[in-house]
C-alpha cells in the first residue's frame, strides 16, 4: 500500500510538472511543499519495511526523508527506533534528542523514548519522559505510556507503581497484552497466584502462548496445587518451545518435583 501511494505520489509530480504551478503559489512554495509530501511517503515506506524486517532500506528511506524535510519529527523517532533494534544506542538517543528538540512536548516520541530508555537502563530519566506523555490529556494513547511505564516500574521491583499505572492502561484499553502479562507477572511476583491466573487466562484469551506467559502459569498453578494444570502446561512449555530458558526451569523443577 505505501508503495503504491510513492508511485501515485511520483505521477502526480510528473503531471504538475507538466500543468505548470498554479494556485497562486511561487516555484519555492511549491518544491518546498513536494518535498515535505516526499518526506512524508519515504517515512511510510521506512516503517513498512521495519515492519519486514527490511532495516538497511529501511535506514535508507528514513534518511532520506530527514533530508527531505529536516523538521520530520515521524523519520527522526522511527530512526531512533531502527537504530534501537540493531543495538545502535548511541545513534538512537542522539535521534530521539533530535525530535524533542523539534517538538519538546510530542507524546510519541516521549513514549517510544521512554521505552528505549528504560531498555538501556536509564529508568528515572525514562520515568520522566513516561509521565509526561501520559500526563498529556489530549495524547490519544495515553493507556500505552502508563503501561510502559508499569513495565518499567516492574524492572525496578516496584510492584506497587506498577500496578497503579498498569491498572489505569487497563481501564482504557482492557485487552492491551503487555499490560496483562505484566499484571500477571506481578500476581506471581508478589504471591498473588490467584490473580496471577486471571489475568494470564485473559492474555491467552487475546494471544497465542508464549515461553513468558506458560511459564507464568506453571507457576500459577503449582502453587495453586492444581498438580493436572500444572503439568499440561509443564509439558506445553516443554513441547512447543524446547530451547527457551522457560523450559528448561520447567523441566528442572517437574523432575525435581517428582523425585520428592
Amino acid at each position: 500500500m505505501a508503495l503504491s501511494r510513492w508511485l501515485v505520489f511520483l505521477l502526480l509530480v510528473s503531471l504538475a510538472g507538466c500543468a505548470g504551478l498554479g494556485g497562486g503559489q511561487t516555484e519555492d512554495q511549491s518544491s518546498s511543499l513536494n518535498l515535505k509530501e516526499a518526506s512524508k511517503l519515504n517515512t511510510e515506506l521506512g516503517v513498512g519495511y521495519i515492519k519486514r524486517h527490511q532495516y538497511k532500506v529501511a535506514a535508507h528511506k528514513l534518511e532520506k526523508a530527514i533530508n527531505e524535510n529536516s523538521k520530520n519529527v515521524l523519520a527522526y523517532k522511527n530512526l531512533a527506533y531502527l537504530y534501537s533494534i540493531l543495538g545502535l544506542t548511541d545513534k538512537a538517543r542522539e535521534n530521539y534528542e533530535t525530535a524533542l528538540d523539534i517538538e519538546p512536548k510530542n507524546p510519541d516520541v516521549l513514549n517510544s523514548y521512554g521505552a528505549f530508555l528504560c531498555v538501556t537502563g536509564k529508568i528515572d530519566e525514562a520515568q520522566k519522559k513516561f509521565k509526561q506523555a501520559y500526563s498529556n490529556p489530549f495524547y490519544s494513547s495515553i493507556y500505552l505510556a502508563e503501561s510502559n511505564a508499569g513495565i518499567c516500574y516492574l524492572k525496578q521491583g516496584k510492584y506497587v507503581e506498577a500496578e497503579a499505572l498498569l491498572r489505569k492502561s487497563l481501564r482504557i484499553q482492557p485487552k492491551l497484552p503487555s499490560s496483562l502479562l505484566s499484571m500477571a507477572d506481578i500476581g506471581i511476583r508478589t504471591g498473588r497466584y490467584l490473580m496471577a491466573r486471571a489475568y494470564i487466562e485473559r492474555y491467552h484469551a487475546i494471544k497465542k502462548p508464549s515461553a513468558e506467559s506458560l511459564w507464568i502459569q506453571v507457576r500459577e498453578e503449582k502453587a495453586l496445587g492444581d498438580k493436572t494444570s500444572y503439568m499440561k502446561y509443564v509439558h506445553q512449555l516443554m513441547d512447543d518451545f524446547p530451547d527457551s530458558d522457560e523450559a528448561g526451569l520447567a523441566e528442572t523443577q517437574a523432575r525435581h518435583e517428582q523425585l520428592r
